[in-house]
C-alpha cells in the first residue's frame, strides 16, 4: 500500500470513528464524589453539575432518573449565569427555597400535576440518603444531582401550572403557549432570592372559580381517601353470598359501610351502602353492584386524583379571564349553566351526542333563537338511518313529518322520486322536518356559528331528560330549560314588552327569529370532575377523552 493510500485509509477510519462516537450515548456522570471537607463542595459541585448537563445534552435530553429534561437550553442558561455554581445549596447546606420546592414537588398532585414527572422519587431517595448517611452530606455528586433536578422541576412546574401538562388544542383560548428561557430563568432567580418558590408558582395558577373549587375538591378527597387502601372485587362471580361479603368489606374500607356492622350484614344495609357510594361517584343510585359500580369500586384513590388532574389541565386551556357572562355546556355532566359575574344565572339538564355522534368541543357566540324552526336533516342521518326506511315505505316521510325539498327550495312530492336510485354520491334533495310540536328540534332552536353545524334546541322527546345517561343525540345539545334560556336572552332588549311578545308567539305557534341584543359567548367543554354542592363529583368518561390524555401525558413513570 502506498503512503498516500495508507493516509487516505487512516483518515476514513478516523471519520468513521468520529461519526460513530457522535451517535453514541454519553456515559453516566459520576454517581459519587465525597470530599474531605464541606467547604470543598462549592469547588467540586460545579464540576459535577457540568457533567450532568453534558450527559443530558448527549442523551437526547434524558436525565439520570430516566425523565426527559423540560428544556435543556433554560437549564444551560441559568447555570451559565451562575458560573456553573449550585443554585439550591451552598457548602452542603440547602437554601431555604429548596425546602419549599421539595414541598411543592411532593404535593404536586394537589395542583393537578404528576410528582413523578418532577423527579419526586429520585429527590426523595436523595433526601433519605442525606438523613441516613453522614457521608452523604459531603457527596458532591449527590448535591449536583439534586440541584439539576430541582431546577428542572421548577421550570416544568412553573410552565405546567400556567399552560397545563397537555399541549394546546383547537379550542385552547390562551394567546400564548410557553414561557421563553428568559422568563423561566427570571422566575427562578426571583424565587431563589426570596427563599420561597410559593409566590412565584402560585401566580402561574388560573384564578377561575371552577379551577379553585376543583383544587379544593382534590384537597378534600385526599384528606378523606388519601391514606386508604382497599380490596379489588371480581367482575364475575358464581358464589353470590361470598361476593356480598367481599363487597361489604370493600365498602367498610372506603367508609361507606359502618365498620361496626357485621360482615354478614343484612341486604338492606348493604344496598344503602352501595347507594351511598353510587351517589358520591355519580352513578345511578339503584343499590346494585353492577358492572360500572364494581369498576368504580376497584379504582384506587390515585386513579380518581389523576382524573381530577386531567380536568385541572382543561381549566388551564381557558384564558386568564372569562367574559363577564357566558354559557357553558359540560358534556360529561349533561349540564348547562349561564354564568354572570361569578353567579349562576341559569342551570339546565342537557342531552348530548352519543359516543358515535359526539357533541364537538367548541367556542362560539349565540346570535339568535328561532321559534318553531324547521329541521334540515344532516346527510349523515339521511344516509345512515332514513334512506333505508324510505326505500321500504315512502310513507315513512309523512310519519316523521318530513318534506322533500329540491336545491331550488321547491317542495317535491316524495312519490315522484325514485328513492332506489339515490345514494351518497347522488342525492339532489334536502329532507326537512316541518315545524310544530312533533319537530325533533321542539319549539325553539338557539343558533351560533360553528363549523360543525350544531346548535342548542328544545326536543320533542322531553322524557329523556330524566335519564341518568343522557348521551343520546346526533351531536346537537338538547336543553330542558329552553324557555328559561330564551327569557334570559331577551331580558336586555330595550322593548320592555318583549317577554310577553315571545310568550304570545309561542302560544300562537308562530315561526319567528329573535336576534339577541347582547350576544352570548358559548363554550362546550369536557369536565369529568368538579366540586359541586360542596363535594367532589366525578362523571363518566363517555367519549374516552380522559383515557387518551392520561395514557399520553399523565402516566406515572
Amino acid at each position: 500500500m502506498t503512503l498516500m493510500n495508507y493516509l487516505t485509509s487512516a483518515w476514513i477510519l478516523l471519520i468513521i470513528i468520529a461519526i460513530a462516537a457522535c451517535g453514541q450515548k454519553k456515559g453516566q456522570p459520576r454517581q459519587t464524589e465525597v470530599v474531605q471537607n464541606l467547604r470543598q463542595l462549592d469547588e467540586v459541585v460545579p464540576e459535577q453539575i457540568k457533567e450532568r448537563l453534558e450527559y443530558i445534552a448527549g442523551n437526547e435530553g434524558m436525565m439520570e432518573d430516566s425523565m426527559h429534561v423540560f428544556r435543556l437550553s433554560a437549564l444551560q442558561n441559568i447555570y451559565k449565569e451562575h458560573s456553573g455554581a449550585a443554585l439550591w445549596s451552598k457548602n452542603g447546606k440547602p437554601h431555604a427555597a429548596a425546602a419549599s420546592m421539595l414541598q411543592w414537588i411532593n404535593t404536586a398532585d394537589e395542583y393537578g400535576l404528576v410528582p413523578e414527572h418532577l423527579h419526586a422519587p429520585a429527590l426523595q431517595t436523595a433526601q433519605r440518603q442525606l438523613q441516613a448517611d453522614k457521608n452523604a452530606g459531603r457527596d458532591a455528586a449527590l448535591w449536583a444531582r439534586m440541584d439539576v433536578m430541582l431546577t428542572d422541576a421548577f421550570f416544568r412546574m412553573a410552565s405546567q401550572l400556567r399552560y397545563g401538562v397537555a399541549p394546546r388544542d383547537s379550542i385552547t383560548l390562551r394567546p400564548d403557549s410557553l414561557f421563553s428561557d428568559t422568563v423561566l430563568t427570571g422566575y427562578l432567580q426571583q424565587a431563589l432570592q426570596s427563599g420561597d418558590v410559593s409566590a412565584v408558582l402560585r401566580q402561574q395558577e388560573p384564578v377561575h372559580a371552577g379551577y379553585l373549587a376543583l383544587k379544593e375538591g382534590i384537597r378534600q378527597y385526599k384528606e378523606q381517601y388519601g391514606g386508604r387502601h382497599w380490596d379489588t372485587l371480581p367482575q364475575n362471580y358464581t358464589d353470590t353470598p361470598q361476593f356480598h361479603r367481599q363487597l361489604a368489606v370493600r365498602l367498610v374500607q372506603s367508609g361507606h359501610l359502618d365498620s361496626t356492622n357485621s360482615i354478614l350484614t343484612d341486604s338492606a344495609t348493604l344496598k344503602n351502602a352501595i347507594k351511598s357510594f353510587q351517589k358520591e361517584f355519580n352513578i345511578y343510585p339503584d343499590g346494585v353492584a353492577g358492572k360500572r359500580t364494581i369498576q368504580a369500586l376497584n379504582r384506587e384513590p390515585a386513579d380518581w386524583l389523576l382524573q381530577a388532574a386531567v380536568n385541572m389541565d382543561r381549566w388551564r386551556k381557558l384564558p386568564d379571564s372569562l367574559p363577564h357572562r357566558y354559557l357553558m355546556v359540560n358534556i360529561p355532566s349533561f349540564r348547562l349553566i349561564v354564568m354572570e359575574e361569578q353567579d349562576t344565572m341559569l342551570e339546565s339538564r342537557v342531552i348530548v351526542g352519543t359516543p358515535h355522534t359526539r357533541t364537538p368541543l367548541l367556542n362560539g357566540t349565540m346570535t339568535n333563537f328561532v321559534l318553531y324552526p324547521y329541521w334540515r336533516v344532516p346527510y349523515s342521518i339521511v344516509f345512515k338511518e332514513m334512506l333505508p326506511q324510505i326505500r321500504k315505505n315512502v310513507h315513512y316521510l309523512a310519519s316523521k313529518n318530513l318534506e322533500v325539498v329540491d336545491h331550488q327550495g321547491n317542495v317535491v312530492n316524495p312519490d315522484s322520486v325514485n328513492w332506489n336510485k339515490l345514494s351518497k354520491t347522488y342525492f339532489p334533495y334536502v329532507l326537512r322536518q316541518m315545524d310544530g310540536l312533533d319537530n325533533s328540534l321542539g319549539v325553539m332552536k338557539f343558533n351560533f356559528a360553528n363549523k360543525y353545524s350544531v346548535y342548542l334546541h328544545d326536543t320533542n322527546t322531553r322524557g329523556l331528560f330524566s335519564n341518568a345517561n343522557r348521551a343520546l343525540s346526533h351531536g346537537c345539545v338538547r336543553v330542558q330549560q329552553w324557555d328559561s334560556l330564551a327569557m334570559y336572552l331577551v331580558r336586555d332588549d330595550p322593548k320592555p314588552a318583549i317577554r310577553d311578545t315571545v310568550h304570545a308567539w309561542l302560544q300562537r305557534e308562530e315561526k319567528h327569529q329573535y336576534n339577541i341584543t347582547s350576544r352570548l359567548p358559548i363554550y362546550i367543554r369536557y369536565f369529568t370532575a368538579e366540586l359541586r354542592g360542596g363535594r367532589m363529583q366525578f362523571y363518566e368518561d363517555i367519549y374516552g377523552e380522559d383515557k387518551a390524555l392520561m395514557g399520553k401525558y399523565f402516566r406515572r413513570k
